[in-house]
């Protein structure tokens, strides 16, 4: 194929990082010294150029002959989902040395999985969709699974593989419909086909749109597709946890919006109001399980599901606001969940599975930083004034008003109040509660605490001063979406 077709310099985050996953792996090959911390290094600094070659890419050209799409929500999505992996390598820095987890494997593993993201928030065509989701599951099926010597972390990666494949099964069905229907798996050109008016029966159009729902609602974790991110979170390695919780979901999104905006933009009515029953069963069953959970990496779990519910609802709206609603929720997301991750990587004991909540007790009085850290990211999370979750609450909830969804956002902020018992409850533990057994002796290493700053310092920034990184995406989405 022609470098004219190829384009490779549109594709640079894609390539760059799935470069830097082939440089760690063969470094950790090579070589043969006992300690191989620095390649969490290298592996950052592959995230970096990624990071940097997204954010200056700008608009240009289809790369792989239209395959992978060079536009502003490509690049939207490639800027969160790097950065989002960078803070979860800085979380296993940390992680890895004091479980005894072998460093090389698992930065190649994140890399790839980042790499399958970045794929599947850029891709034009049904096929390019599928790659990427393939590249990203099976990285997650081996992370889960990393901590061999847990039985917890075992059951994890055997539960996501099987669920998994089932899922992938059913995408890759749905694509095949959507081709009988089309003749096309380029996005551009099937949502030219159905404007026109397809000759394929509409049952074959739904059918394969509801196809790719469940594929992409697995990897959402949205209710009924959920049953798997609770056990699988609990077990797999808590940085692993932290890192699956948001850059699988920025992926899965990315490809949702441009699924609806692209091919069915002409079903937006069917769709928004199947898509507003899932974001109602989403939230709720989410946020009223999480009320039942002792342990934090368990309610972090079902709070990850009911999250997915509050950006469905701007996805819900089927426009432009709507779009940009959601990609500002999820940046603001990706630092208030890993701060709360990089708490419990902080405060778990050594080869525990979970943090029971009790284990938070006198939080605020034996390390007052850390558990404000926490603290501030819960508040976010509920929706707190001051915080980035409250603006991105706001806007999220705004664009169904607008688009006359407002009995939707009532059910939202309905749940949100259900939502702040349990965030709240973690905060009273830690503030208004003796200390319950003996503290953690390792003290923060400098990962884990770059990775709070970092995550800190988004929260306020972004909750304080939103308009630039508003501005900022909603950019980017009016040159894609107009």
């Amino acid at each position: 194929m022609d470098s004219s077709v190829l384009n490779l310099g549109s594709s640079l985050p894609q390539l760059v990082v799935a470069g830097a996953g082939m440089v760690v792996m063969l470094a950790d090959a090579l070589w043969r010294g006992p300690r191989k911390g620095w390649l969490g290094g290298l592996a950052l600094l592959g995230l970096v150029a990624g990071l940097a070659s997204a954010a200056m890419a700008g608009i240009r050209p289809p790369a792989f002959d239209g395959m992978l799409a060079a536009d502003g929500l490509s690049t939207g999505f490639a800027v969160l989902i790097a950065g989002a992996a960078m803070v979860s390598v800085l979380l296993a820095t940390d992680y890895l040395p004091r479980e005894g987890l072998e460093p090389g494997a698992y930065y190649a593993l994140i890399l790839f999985a980042t790499a399958g993201a970045l794929v599947m928030a850029a891709a034009a065509d049904l096929i390019a969709i599928f790659i990427g989701l393939e590249v990203l599951s099976i990285s997650l099926y081996v992370l889960a699974g990393y901590a061999k010597g847990e039985a917890a972390s075992r059951e994890a990666a055997l539960k996501y593989l099987l669920l998994g494949a089932f899922a992938s099964a059913f995408f890759l069905y749905g694509i095949a419909l959507l081709y009988g229907a089309t003749g096309s798996t380029r996005l551009a050109a099937m949502g030219q086909a159905l404007r026109q008016g397809s000759s394929a029966p509409q049952a074959l159009v739904w059918a394969g749109a509801a196809l790719l729902a469940v594929g992409l609602g697995f990897k959402l974790a949205l209710v009924p597709f959920h049953g798997w991110a609770p056990d699988v979170y609990h077990g797999a390695p808590t940085s692993v946890t932290a890192f699956m919780s948001v850059v699988s979901k920025a992926g899965a999104f990315a490809a949702l919006v441009r699924l609806l905006l692209i091919v069915l933009p002409s079903a937006m009515p069917l769709m928004s109001t199947i898509l507003a029953i899932l974001a109602v069963l989403t939230m709720t069953v989410g946020n009223i399980l999480a009320l039942a959970q002792d342990d934090v990496k368990r309610l972090l779990a079902y709070s990850s599901i009911a999250q997915a519910g509050y950006v469905l609802v701007a996805i819900v709206a089927g426009s432009e606001l709507g779009a940009t609603a959601a990609l500002f929720y999820l940046l603001g997301y990706v630092f208030t969940n890993l701060g709360a991750f990089a708490v419990v990587v902080a405060w778990q004991k050594k080869g525990a599975t979970g943090l029971p909540s009790a284990d938070l007790a006198g939080l605020g009085f034996r390390r007052p930083w850390v558990a404000a850290a926490l603290g501030l990211c819960l508040l976010s999370l509920t929706g707190i004034p001051l915080t980035v979750g409250f603006i991105g609450k706001f806007y999220l909830f705004g664009a169904a008003v607008q688009a006359g969804w407002t009995w939707l956002a009532v059910v939202a902020v309905l749940n949100s109040v259900i939502s702040a018992f349990y965030y709240l409850h973690l905060v009273v533990l830690m503030y208004m509660r003796e200390p319950a057994g003996a503290a953690p002796d390792a003290p923060l290493g400098w990962g884990l605490r770059v990775a709070l700053a970092l995550c800190v310092a988004g929260v306020l920034v972004l909750g304080l001063v939103p308009g630039p990184a508003m501005a900022w995406v909603h950019r980017l989405l009016t040159a894609t979406l107009v």
